[in-house]
């Protein structure tokens, strides 16, 4: 997708602080964060947002839940950060590329 932001960080055309990198997912810092360790989860793969997600993607989602835990821990939030997926622009998803937002470091830091 050329006018994607996050497909233009996958290719390299725009820098991203990377946390993780392989095949299939990139995780890389978030730029305006919310909470002192806050960093996003993407497939490599363009899908739109949470309500596109087919069966063949299930097994990569799911490599977006472990990645994004292994990269807490690693971060030092793992025993306690919140897993964040925005769908649409209602739900203030600003960017039309799936993505997982993990956020923590402040203990309930967002209001419920």
């Amino acid at each position: 997708m050329t006018d994607c932001l996050f497909c233009k960080i996958v290719a390299g055309d725009i820098p991203a602080e990377k946390l993780y990198e392989d095949d299939e997912v990139l995780a890389f810092r978030d730029i305006a964060p919310q909470a002192p360790v806050h960093f996003l989860v993407i497939p490599k793969k363009h899908i739109v947002d949470p309500s596109n997600v087919s069966e063949e993607d299930e097994r990569l989602i799911g490599k977006l839940i472990r990645i994004g835990s292994q990269i807490a821990a690693e971060n030092g939030v793992g025993d306690g950060f919140r897993i964040i997926f925005n769908n649409g622009a209602k739900a203030g998803q600003a960017v039309f590329h799936i993505h997982m937002h993990i956020l923590g470091g402040k203990d309930r830091p967002w209001p419920m």
